[in-house]
């Protein structure tokens, strides 16, 4: 479902995105409102949805978690059931960060973090691959990390 926002709406969200930690009156005042109705622009686009929450952005790499694979995976049938086991299971795998249904040749496409190769290798061996209906699992490790961000390019948004 699409949203209509004004520019004064993605100002609010691009501050938002940015620091969290703004408080309604320094977003009012960076972007010219009053205090009370820039709340209530706030608060409408968390009712709608449009703000899912308030997150801090840790550092994987000094938290020990150095190594991003992204995982190639697909399925050896496709029923119903089998596709809501499979994303089920990765629901409560901290280690998959993010998990995509993919169009093309691989189902799924998982990002995992992990501390290590090895770990990852028994991750994998001792997880994934015993879930049912796994055909194929590719991983490509990440050798480096060029830009990673949370913040959408809200100049796309109406």
């Amino acid at each position: 479902m699409s949203t209509t926002l004004s520019p004064l709406d993605r100002q609010i969200l691009a501050l938002l995105q940015s620091n969290a930690d703004l408080s309604a009156a320094e977003i009012a005042e960076r972007v010219g409102l009053s205090q009370s109705p820039c709340w209530r622009r706030i608060n409408r686009m968390q009712e709608e949805g449009l703000i899912k929450g308030k997150f801090a952005v840790l550092d994987r790499t000094r938290l020990n978690l150095g190594v991003v694979v992204f995982a190639d995976v697909r399925l050896s049938s496709h029923g119903w059931e089998n596709l809501a086991e499979f994303e089920q299971a990765m629901e409560t795998y901290p280690q998959v960060v993010e998990c995509y249904t993919m169009a093309g040749a691989n189902d799924y496409l998982l990002k995992i973090v992990m501390p290590d190769i090895q770990q990852y290798e028994v991750f994998v061996r001792e997880k994934i691959l015993r879930l049912p209906h796994i055909k194929e699992l590719h991983s490509n490790i990440s050798m480096s990390e060029i830009k990673c961000t949370t913040e959408l390019p809200l100049e796309y948004c109406g």
